[in-house]
């Protein structure tokens, strides 16, 4: 898991370097026959990349993105229609039946659909109309680190071809360098503060909430600690009634609209008792893990997760568990 985290930057850097025409003719397509629905398909760590994508697309494109439920369609077998409809499925190895099932269903009812996947000769690989590599390389690693990031900088980079922002294709491009950065971040004081914890919230907002989603999981799979991800506003509709007097919290506060409110939400639970860790950048006040900047506000939460990866393999090894073999999972989950 740790060797392959520190891959990731090289893995970003191949994708960047790959593919040019593809994101394009892709991206203009979607511009030259607008969308009347846009759809992601995925579970798991893929699932929360495809939340970035979805966050980006609404938030810098005014375009509603809904995540499917796959059982409409692999238990329910509903007649979803397809008009106008793209749907985008990630996944790192392409084999679960309920990504391919539905991706093969949208392209039969002359939906676009589009594939974004580390492999491209896959069974989703093959039933997309459209395929994105992610040029992660071979990921053996049960807990997935680089071919998510690698799905981050995916979504993030359809979503700059499809607005034709040169400046965000510009971050991605200087993006391995940022990643180069945060990998080697010191989150020593996450490992200390919660070698003895058995719960803990992971809270961000916005484009951030992805990531807090990615760290949540990672710390059930790796560490064996019941983590609970949520929006910095939907903490305060019941969950904050379980914070009292050292109850852990990390806190993802990025650059963007959303890092004031998170800041302040740092500062109350502080105030309620709770282990605060506020991820920031650096200078920021209460700031116990730092942030490495990149050179688009919206990139951020990719150079975070790229700096919590490091610390949760090492939390786990603290804890007396292996990362490398998660207690009762597979590197492939196949579900239907």
């Amino acid at each position: 898991m740790l060797e392959e985290t520190r891959e990731a930057p090289a893995a970003v850097a191949r994708q960047m370097a790959a593919d040019a025409d593809t994101y394009a003719a892709l991206a203009r397509s979607l511009r030259d026959q607008p969308l009347q629905g846009l759809l992601t398909v995925a579970r798991g760590s893929s699932d929360h990349a495809a939340h970035y994508m979805a966050y980006l697309a609404m938030a810098r494109m005014g375009r509603l993105v809904t995540s499917l439920p796959m059982s409409l369609l692999t238990l329910y077998q509903s007649s979803l229609h397809c008009e106008g409809l793209m749907s985008l499925a990630f996944s790192q190895s392409g084999q679960s039946p309920d990504l391919v099932a539905p991706t093969r269903f949208f392209r039969a009812g002359g939906a676009r659909t589009v594939a974004v996947v580390n492999q491209v000769d896959s069974p989703l690989g093959q039933a997309a109309e459209w395929v994105l590599p992610l040029h992660a390389g071979p990921e053996n690693s049960v807990a997935a680190t680089k071919s998510y990031i690698a799905q981050l900088v995916a979504g993030a980079r359809l979503v700059a071809n499809w607005q034709q922002d040169a400046a965000l294709l510009h971050a991605l491009d200087a993006l391995p360098e940022a990643l180069s950065q945060a990998v080697a971040l010191d989150w020593t004081p996450a490992v200390e503060a919660l070698t003895g914890a058995d719960k803990l919230f992971v809270i961000s907002r916005g484009t951030g909430l992805a990531v807090a989603m990615e760290a949540a999981l990672k710390f059930k799979e790796t560490c064996g600690i019941q983590a609970e991800a949520f929006s910095g506003a939907e903490v305060k509709h019941g969950p904050m009634a379980l914070v009292d007097e050292g109850y852990p919290l990390l806190v993802f506060a990025p650059r963007g609209p959303a890092q004031q409110g998170l800041l302040a939400l740092a500062a109350e639970m502080r105030e309620r008792g709770g282990r605060v860790l506020l991820a920031a950048p650096a200078g920021t006040p209460g700031a116990e893990l730092p942030l490495a900047p990149t050179a688009n506000e919206d990139l951020d939460p990719i150079a975070a997760i790229q700096s919590f990866y490091p610390m949760v393999e090492a939390l786990a090894r603290a804890r007396g568990a292996n990362p490398d073999q998660p207690r009762h999972l597979n590197k492939v989950t196949q579900t239907l």
